[in-house]
This record gives structure tokens, C-alpha cells and sequence, in this order.
């Protein structure tokens, strides 16, 4: 589905490959999941789920990005605007392959229910692809935008906070019943929303929500992890 958003939005339909995006991160909770009830799981999986995590939320968000930009951003092919967009996604995509291999290597030394860095399926599949789906729902808002500026800024700021050492927290049960009715919440409509293909700002607003705060939720619950200096 990932390859499959990268060929639909060079045809022309970023709409659709940003919905495409959306899905293959409920397919991501969903595959994870299942392997776990059938015990299922091995080192092979986990190495070929990195691979479709770079596919689906490195390379295709940074192709939708930059489709995005060149159609509602107002970058001109070969502009001084569009190499400095074109270099935000090289360098998101590289980060988030850094991203993906550094996660196979320490998560046995990441303390339970955190990870190290911004997920890549936060950054591309929750963020990235709505906020393209909003650029093309709503293109008299993106022409009226600074996109030259606020595009790029993005994907760098994206890019660092996946090879960060920023402890960002998972979606598990906690001790408190309302955060895991918050939860349970966004679970339930981030579905209906990626199934409907409805609310992208819902998507997009609550996905940066949750990025801001995760990041101060791990600022303030701060412990020493391996590997700190």
C-alpha cells in the first residue's frame, strides 16, 4: 500500500495516496497485534516490518510532500525553493530509516511503554500525509500559507525528532482510567476517520496533540535510560 500511494500521487490523486498512507498505519497497529495472539512473532518479522515502515511512512509521505508542494505550495520545479524542499525529504526519509534501525537494536534497552525518538508512523502516517490530505481539501488556505517556509521546517523538525533521544510514549493500558479512556477514544475514531476517509483535521490536529504532548509527558516523567550520558 505504501508503493501504492507513491504511484497514486504521482498520478495526480493526493488525496487518495495521503488516505493511503492513513491505512497502512491501521494496518501497522493490526498486523503487530495479530502476530502477537498467534504467536507469530520472530526476528525475521521485525526486520520486514522496519522495511514497509520506511516504505509506507519515509518514502511515500516524502514523495506526497513533495507532490504537495509543487501542486499547492507554489515551489517551481529546479527553484532555490524546491531544492531546499526536495533536501527536507531526503533527509526525513534518511532519518527515519536511522530511526527504524536504531529501534531494532535497542528495544530491549528501552524502558517498557516508551520508545527513543519520535515514531516514524507518528511522524509520516499521523502527520505528513493529513497534513497534505488538508493542503488539498482546503487549497485556498494553502495558497494563502507561507508553505516555502513552513513545508520544509517540517519535515526537518520531523526528521530530527526521529533520531532524537526525546522519550515519547506508546499507546498501552496505564494506571490512569482516563488516559486510557483518551486512549481508547482515538483509537476508535482514528479508524472510523482512516475507514470513512473523513475528518483529515481531526486527524491532523489530534496527531499534533499527541506529538507535543508525548514530548512533554517525557520531559517531565524523565528517567536515566542505557546508553545516556
Amino acid at each position: 500500500m505504501g508503493v501504492g500511494s507513491i504511484v497514486t500521487g504521482q498520478l495526480g490523486h493526493l488525496e487518495l495516496a495521503g488516505w493511503m498512507i492513513v491505512w497502512c498505519g491501521l494496518l501497522d497497529v493490526m498486523d503487530g497485534l495479530s502476530a502477537r495472539m498467534l504467536k507469530a512473532t520472530s526476528d525475521f518479522g521485525a526486520e520486514f516490518d522496519s522495511m514497509a515502515d520506511l516504505v509506507a511512512f519515509g518514502v511515500a509521505p516524502g514523495m506526497l510532500m513533495l507532490q504537495a508542494g509543487l501542486e499547492y505550495g507554489g515551489f517551481e520545479v529546479f527553484s532555490p525553493a524546491f531544492w531546499v524542499l526536495l533536501a527536507s525529504v531526503g533527509v526525513f526519509v534518511l532519518c527515519g530509516a536511522m530511526r527504524l534501525a536504531r529501534f531494532n537494536l535497542i528495544t530491549e534497552e528501552t524502558p517498557t511503554g516508551w520508545f527513543t525518538g519520535i515514531p516514524i508512523t507518528s511522524a509520516g502516517g499521523a502527520l505528513v500525509s493529513t497534513a497534505c490530505i488538508l493542503l488539498v481539501r482546503y487549497p485556498e488556505i494553502a495558497w494563502a500559507m507561507p508553505l516555502h517556509a513552513y513545508l520544509p521546517v517540517m519535515m526537518f523538525v520531523l526528521a530530527l525528532g526521529m533520531i532524537s533521544r526525546i522519550r515519547f510514549p506508546k499507546a498501552k493500558l496505564r494506571d490512569s482510567k482516563i488516559i486510557n479512556a483518551f486512549q481508547t477514544f482515538v483509537v476508535v475514531a482514528t479508524y472510523y476517520c482512516g475507514i470513512t476517509r473523513s475528518y483529515p483535521e481531526f486527524l491532523f490536529f489530534m496527531g499534533l496533540f499527541l506529538l507535543v504532548s508525548g514530548i512533554i509527558a517525557g520531559r517531565i516523567t524523565r528517567v536515566q535510560l542505557p546508553n545516556d550520558e
